[in-house]
């Protein structure tokens, strides 16, 4: 069954000067604030853009690789990815850097990181990121 999920922005004013709020709405889990200066400079409590991508990225892919070690027999015990998304003004999101740690029994590291390398490739996030370098560190815990 496909799936729509919906999120929403007001802003106003310029790019520079404005502000605006980005509201979860499928979920209704909160709205956030966003600026330019805290895309392109500090976050300073605001979220942007990047961060978002990050959070969907670094979830994507951790379910993407606990569905693949479980798929193999080998189920994680736990799994804490994390995802930096690196964005240039005046160029844009240049790199993604996904990081994972894993608890899996009776696995390889060799293994760990060709299952974390296919789920990269798997992951429908990952996918839909295509034109920006994404690049993996896996290990086990």
């Amino acid at each position: 069954m496909a799936t729509t999920r919906n999120a929403t922005t007001h802003w106003e004013g310029t790019l520079f000067e404005g502000a605006g709020k980005v509201t979860l709405d499928s979920s209704g889990v909160g709205t956030f604030d966003v600026s330019w200066p805290s895309r392109a400079e500090e976050a300073n409590g605001k979220t942007s853009p990047e961060e978002l991508i990050a959070a969907a990225h670094s979830s994507c892919f951790s379910m993407a690789l606990s569905n693949g070690l479980a798929k193999a027999g080998t189920p994680a015990t736990s799994l804490d990815t994390s995802a930096a998304v690196d964005f240039v003004p005046g160029t844009g999101i240049t790199e993604i850097r996904l990081t994972v740690k894993g608890v899996v029994e009776g696995m390889s590291n060799d293994d760990f990181v060709a299952a974390a390398t296919a789920a990269k490739e798997g992951c429908p996030v990952s996918q839909a990121l295509s034109a920006v370098t994404i690049k993996l560190e896996a290990s086990l815990a």
